[in-house]
């Protein structure tokens, strides 16, 4: 019974794997989605109304815009006086030292009415009041022309010119009005600095208080619009009063709703409309591709492009910057289609500007253009090998987008009324697509970080003065023309079968380079002399097996893709050396061989293109050892070599079908025949004695 409930455990772990993330990319989006994106509008101040009129359905005040609010408030505040409390103590205090100074230092120098004089001004400037320079200079910078100054239980109002710093005080102490009774330089010997100390202290919460109750004289609304009323009509300018009942508008639908219950059911319904569209990405990978279902770095490559475009889509709507149309979408389809499939591509894309269309108020608009921009970049890049193509796909999806756009202004009567037009938006899809060059700079990075290679890392693979190609055609020119033939079998039978021809072609190309290590051990590199002969037959085996290890330490040394070190590693499956077994086997009559001794350690190709380039690695190596290159001849030798490939179950976890299968020996045998097909003889021309 236990063997019967692994694979059901199995299956329903997948089932949560996919449930809970199902609801973490709908949880992330939910969090993103602005929070009024189906009732809110675009609109600027002294721009026009592009979208249908509105007719106001119930009545709502129409608050003013937050700019007026506060020029009220700053006009109001210029009627602030901050509350300053007296410390009648003080005046007091310096009076008695004053007094005191001058009995004990001056009374034999100074005459008394000396003393009066400095007296009368002391209490005068403390009765006016005596605040902190730097506070001083903060009252008059911030326009303040009053202050109430509270003494004891009194208050009442002080020009702020009135009051005085430290260093007025003193110059006012130190003025001297009759020049006959008084002296400067006896002045100057009370030292009146000592005297003098700001009596006046901020009154922080009578202050506040104050400014508060100014603050809220401040009329938040300027008037109301009732039922019926037209608010806004198709070209109309924003000015500054319509802009204040559209902005009332949004206010009043966002608190329109009556309980929580509504609430909720607005939450509920965006959610449910999130979950549904990240469903039914999840449906096609089931449907149609699920085979990359379990691959980790492809989904998560696909949900990541996926979410960074929806939520930059979202941030933009939600803090309104710029336009939605300056995004390059096209990037997804793009990466997408060279990295996976155009039906991927495809599917991924509308789905994704869908969800996006979820933000914006004209989503007919967003939806149109975007979806004809990713079909056309789809269409237009069946082989990304160049940056030509790139870049003649930017123009084409830019091209598509402004005349699709310009057709909706059409439809709309904009396109010729100068006040209708948006042409930002045209600017904006043109920025988009020069943005979408950049796709071609980030395919470094993503094939490094989620193990990709893009057709354009194929293309440059294939490239003969690559350093590894370089030094197979010099150090091993034998194995160098084996994987050029081998190359050119292969991509013609890709082809034929539907699959990855350049893949396959540049994985040909790469598959022997383990033969470097040793060229001469391989007949093909050999000129007479053949080092086997000399080994035992497990020794020459081991040599020959080595080299697809040795392959893969040097695509880990040139840093080739993985899907090229796969190719390496699967070209030989789990076959033989069977030359050096059967040599064993004959060589020991009676007694068991181990088969591990000849045997390459795999594994069997897992991928169409893989299985090609066994089959065509095989057929070719074995080509070359025809004594005749007759029609059957090559017939029969394609036969043998694949039909016996297929029974040995090589090909058993290949997506090949026999049709697959009897296709490629098709490709293969008119291949072969067109690469030894024998010369005509020219006949000779005959004399007239021989005619004769």
């Amino acid at each position: 019974m236990s063997r019967y409930n692994h694979p059901r455990k199995a299956q329903l772990k997948e089932i949560l794997y996919r449930c809970l993330g199902v609801i973490a990319v709908t949880a992330i989006l939910a969090f993103f989605l602005p929070q009024n994106s189906i009732t809110t509008h675009e609109y600027r101040l002294g721009e026009p109304w592009d979208d249908a009129p509105i007719i106001a359905k119930d009545s709502f005040l129409i608050y003013k815009t937050d700019d007026a609010i506060q020029a009220e408030k700053d006009s109001l505040l210029k009627m602030f006086e901050p509350y300053y409390q007296m410390v009648s103590e003080t005046a007091d205090k310096h009076i008695a030292e004053l007094q005191s100074y001058y009995e004990k230092n001056l009374r034999e120098q100074v005459p008394d009415y000396y003393l009066k004089h400095l007296e009368e001004k002391l209490r005068e400037i403390y009765l006016q009041g005596i605040a902190d320079s730097e506070e001083l200079e903060k009252l008059q910078s911030d326009g303040i022309r009053t202050i109430r100054i509270y003494r004891q239980n009194n208050c009442a109002p002080q020009p702020v010119k009135n009051v005085f710093s430290e260093k007025s005080a003193y110059e006012f102490l130190m003025q001297i009005e009759d020049s006959v009774r008084f002296s400067q330089d006896k002045m100057y010997k009370f030292n009146l600095n000592q005297f003098l100390e700001p009596n006046l202290t901020y009154d922080t919460e009578k202050s506040q208080q104050e400014r508060s109750e100014l603050e809220g004289m401040v009329v938040p609304f300027m008037g109301q619009v009732l039922v019926g009323q037209k608010i806004v009509d198709r070209g109309d300018i924003i000015t500054e009063n319509v802009y204040c009942m559209l902005h009332s508008l949004e206010i009043h639908l966002q608190g329109r709703a009556k309980s929580q219950a509504e609430k909720w059911s607005v939450v509920i319904g965006r959610v449910l409309m999130l979950a549904l569209l990240v469903l039914l990405l999840l449906f096609y990978f089931l449907e149609f591709r699920k085979d990359f279902l379990g691959s980790v770095r492809h989904i998560s490559f696909v949900v990541l492009i996926f979410l960074f475009f929806t939520i930059l889509t979202f941030l933009m709507v939600s803090h309104n910057v710029m336009s939605v149309y300056l995004i390059p979408y096209c990037i997804l389809p793009i990466f997408i289609r060279v990295f996976i499939d155009s039906r991927t591509a495809f599917a991924t894309h509308i789905i994704m500007v869908l969800t996006c269309a979820m933000a914006s108020m004209h989503p007919y608009e967003i939806i149109l253009t975007q979806a004809v921009a990713g079909l056309v970049v789809i269409y237009s890049l069946q082989q990304l090998q160049q940056r030509s193509d790139l870049f003649r796909a930017a123009i084409a999806v830019t091209c598509s987008a402004l005349a699709i756009y310009a057709c909706i202004d059409l439809v709309q009567g904009n396109f010729f009324s100068n006040g209708d037009l948006d042409r930002w938006n045209y600017i904006f899809l043109c920025v988009a697509g020069i943005i979408s060059l950049i796709a071609y700079l980030l395919l470094i990075p993503i094939e490094r970080i989620f193990g990709f290679t893009s057709s354009v890392t194929l293309v440059e693979l294939s490239n003969i003065n690559n350093t590894v190609l370089r030094r197979l055609s010099e150090e091993a020119p034998g194995t160098f023309q084996h994987s050029m033939q081998v190359a050119n079998l292969a991509a013609e039978v890709a082809n034929g079968l539907g699959a990855k021809s350049q893949l396959v072609r540049t994985g040909a190309l790469y598959h022997d380079i383990g033969k470097l290590e040793n060229a001469v051990f391989f007949t093909e590199n050999q000129s007479g002399v053949n080092p086997h002969e000399g080994l035992t037959n497990e020794e020459s085996a081991k040599i020959i097996l080595q080299h697809v290890q040795d392959g893969l330490k040097l695509a880990e040394k040139y840093q080739l893709p993985s899907i090229i070190k796969e190719f390496i590693a699967t070209h030989h499956g789990k076959s033989m050396a069977k030359y050096f077994y059967i040599s064993s086997v004959n060589s020991n009559p009676g007694k068991e061989v181990d088969k591990s001794l000849f045997t390459y350690s795999g594994p069997n190709p897992h991928t169409q293109e893989q299985a090609i380039l066994m089959m065509a690695d095989a057929v070719e190596a074995a080509s070359r050892s025809l004594p005749e290159y007759t029609e059957s001849a090559v017939n029969d030798l394609v036969n043998k070599i694949i039909d016996g490939q297929v029974n040995e179950g090589y090909f058993n976890f290949c997506p090949l079908t026999f049709l697959d299968v009897q296709n490629a020996k098709e490709v293969f045998k008119a291949k072969l025949k067109t690469i030894y097909h024998t010369r005509i003889q020219y006949p000779d021309i005959k004399s007239e004695e021989n005619a004769q």
